[in-house]
C-alpha cells in the first residue's frame, strides 16, 4: 500500500495499485536497482496523490500514460546520481539481481517482462534517453508516439534513439533465449563444480572465451575487480575459493531472478552470492558468469 495516502479517494489508489507492478518494472529495467527503484516509485505515488489533492487540477483522462511518464522522469533523474556513485564504487558494478519468491509468477517485474543480467549489463551502456526508449519499446511495446510523449521528444527522434539502441544492444548480445530448463541445469551443474573444487567438471562446463564479472563494492568477496576472461583463469580462481572454504561450506540453492535461473550461496548468517550465467547460443556452454556479492545488493534474498 502507499505511504502517506492520507485522504485520497480509495478510487485514485486503487488506479495506482493497479499500475504498480508496471511501473516498478520499468524503473527497474532503467536503473537496475532495486533500492532505487523502490525510492523512485515512492516519488511517483506523491507525484500522484498531490496532482489529486491540487484543487485546480482537472481529470488525468489517462493514468497509464500520466503514470508511466512520471515513472519514466523519475528514473532519468536518478540516473545522474547513480553514475557518480558507480564513478566511485569498488571494482566491477553489475546490476542488482530481483529475487522472484518461488511459485510467484507476478512477482514485482512480470515474467513476460524481465530480461536477462546480460541484457541489463549491455543496457548499462546506453544513453539514458537510448536506454529509456529501448526499455518502453523492446521491452514494454509502447508505440513510439507513446514514447515520444512520455519523453517530451518528437516521434521522429524516438525512432531515432530506437534505432541506435536497438543496433547498439544486439551488436553486444545477439538475440538468444535459452530454455528455462536447460539454463537452470547448467546453472546448477556450474555452481556445484565451483563449490566443490572439480577442475575437470568445470572446465566441461565453461567456454574456451568465458568471463567473470565479480561485484562485491567493497563489501563482499570478490576474487577480481576486472573482468576474467578465459575458462583456465576463471576455473583457476573458483578453485582457490573452493579451497579456502571453511570445513562447514555454504549451502547452495537454485533460485530465479527476474530474468535467470540463480545459484544463491549461503552461509548461516545469510546469502553470500548470486551466481547468474549466460549460456551460448548453441550448446550448454557458459559464457558469462556474473557474480554479486555486495550484501547490499543480496538483501532480497534473505528469507527465499
Amino acid at each position: 500500500m502507499p505511504a502517506g495516502s492520507g485522504a485520497i479517494d480509495d478510487a485514485v489508489t486503487e488506479r495506482f495499485l493497479r499500475l504498480r507492478h508496471l511501473l516498478f518494472s520499468v524503473i527497474y529495467h532503467m536503473l537496475g536497482s532495486v533500492a532505487d527503484t523502490e525510492d523512485a516509485l515512492q516519488e511517483v505515488w506523491l507525484a500522484w496523490a498531490a496532482r489529486h489533492r491540487a484543487s485546480t487540477a482537472g481529470p488525468v483522462v489517462n493514468a497509464r500514460a500520466y503514470l508511466v511518464r512520471t515513472a519514466v522522469n523519475q528514473a532519468l533523474a536518478r540516473r545522474a546520481d547513480l553514475r557518480r556513485r558507480r564513478e566511485t564504487y569498488v571494482g566491477c558494478w553489475l546490476p542488482e539481481p530481483l529475487f522472484v519468491t518461488e511459485g510467484d509468477a507476478s512477482g514485482p517485474v512480470e515474467r513476460a517482462e524481465a530480461v536477462s543480467m546480460a541484457v541489463l549489463v549491455v543496457l548499462e551502456t546506453l544513453s539514458p534517453l537510448e536506454r529509456a526508449v529501448f526499455v518502453l519499446h523492446e521491452v514494454f511495446g509502447f508505440g513510439h508516439p507513446e514514447i515520444a510523449d512520455a519523453l517530451g521528444r518528437s516521434p521522429a527522434a524516438v525512432r531515432q534513439l530506437a534505432v541506435r539502441a536497438r543496433r547498439h544492444v544486439h551488436a553486444r548480445r545477439p538475440r538468444h533465449r535459452s530454455e528455462p530448463g536447460r539454463h537452470a541445469e547448467a546453472t546448477a551443474r556450474f555452481a556445484e563444480a565451483a563449490l566443490g573444487g572439480d577442475l575437470q567438471a568445470l572446465l566441461r562446463v565453461l567456454a574456451p572465451d568465458v568471463t567473470l564479472w565479480t561485484d562485491g563494492g567493497g563489501k563482499g568477496p570478490a576474487v577480481s575487480a576486472r573482468p576474467v576472461h578465459g575458462r583456465e583463469r576463471v576455473a583457476a580462481l573458483f578453485l582457490a575459493i573452493a579451497g579456502a572454504l571453511p570445513p562447514n561450506p555454504p549451502r547452495l540453492c537454485l533460485r530465479r531472478t527476474a530474468g535467470d535461473p540463480c545459484a544463491l550461496v549461503v552461509t548461516d548468517a545469510g546469502p553470500l552470492a548470486a551466481l547468474i550465467v549466460d549460456l551460448a547460443p548453441d550448446d550448454d556452454r557458459i559464457t558469462a558468469i556474473y557474480s554479486v556479492t555486495n550484501p547490499d545488493k543480496l538483501t532480497g534474498a534473505r528469507g527465499l
